[in-house]
């Protein structure tokens, strides 16, 4: 049987994030990939210019109608921009819990456009975080989700706690946004924390503009890695090996935060 991937996420009209690049990853790993659309954006590499919120009941039907017809291995969230989204999701997955689900709580697009309703803030870190195999927020949105400063790997590790502590199985907080010594300079460190253990994933940090989606294609590398078996740690591990890869090897679009190489080598 072919693993089944479901992301729950919005649209990005450049293909470099959202629905669009999550497919892209399942391809690439060699899962089968089902969508359930959240909103539509009218986006590219420099911004997003428009967003229309699908309906919370069209949402959920969309979700029923894949539930009904396929076991779905894992899934990630994305773009969830209102409450009453958020609301609708975690009713169903409450009633019919999908294995190995990847909260990626998106906030703030690459461009520096904000994703998030702020009342949807509260409805994620209460409801939704709750749900999850692994939440993968990056510095700015796991200060916002746990109320705390991070500036330090030991800060990184708090906040992992924290998320954890919010009913989160495990916590991935990554340390893209990151500065200070000159480690940090020259390496992205993310830290995992899944209750028990801490562990650290390096990877050179790379000096470009190409970093459009890059959240969303970490959090579909790492549902596709669950989705085909690996355990959490292997499946962040895998996932981050590859975003590195795809990140050096992004083909050079656009006039401004580039795509990724979606198509970069699966590392399963």
């Amino acid at each position: 049987m072919v693993p089944v991937a479901l992301t729950i996420a919005g649209s990005d009209s450049s293909g470099g994030a959202g629905i669009q690049a999550d497919l892209k990853v399942f391809t690439a790993f060699r899962v089968y990939g089902a969508a359930v659309l959240t909103a539509v954006t009218a986006q590219n590499t420099s911004g997003v210019r428009a967003i229309v919120d699908l309906a919370p009941d069209f949402i959920g039907a969309q979700l029923d109608a894949v539930l009904d017809d396929f076991e779905v291995d894992a899934a990630k969230t994305g773009m969830l921009s209102r409450v009453g989204i958020v609301e609708a999701l975690v009713a169903r997955l409450t009633a019919r819990p999908i294995p190995n689900l990847v909260v990626d709580p998106v906030m703030v697009a690459s461009s520096g456009d904000r994703l998030l309703a702020e009342d949807a803030v509260k409805a994620l870190r209460g409801s939704m975080i709750p749900l999850a195999r692994l939440v993968t927020p990056n510095l700015p949105e796991a200060e916002i989700l746990t109320h705390l400063r991070i500036d330090s790997t030991s800060t990184m590790r708090d906040a992992a706690r924290a998320l954890v502590d919010l009913g989160a199985h495990a916590a991935l907080v990554k340390g893209g946004h990151l500065q200070g010594d000159d480690s940090h300079q020259a390496n992205a460190i993310d830290i995992l924390y899944d209750g028990e253990s801490f562990y650290e994933f390096c990877a050179p940090r790379i000096d470009t503009m190409n970093t459009h989606g890059t959240g969303c294609v970490l959090s579909a590398a790492i549902a596709a890695g669950l989705a085909l078996g690996a355990d959490l740690r292997t499946a962040v591990g895998k996932a981050k090996k590859y975003l590195t890869s795809a990140i050096a090897t992004a083909p050079g679009l656009g006039h401004g935060h580039g795509p990724l190489n979606h198509f970069a080598p699966s590392p399963f």
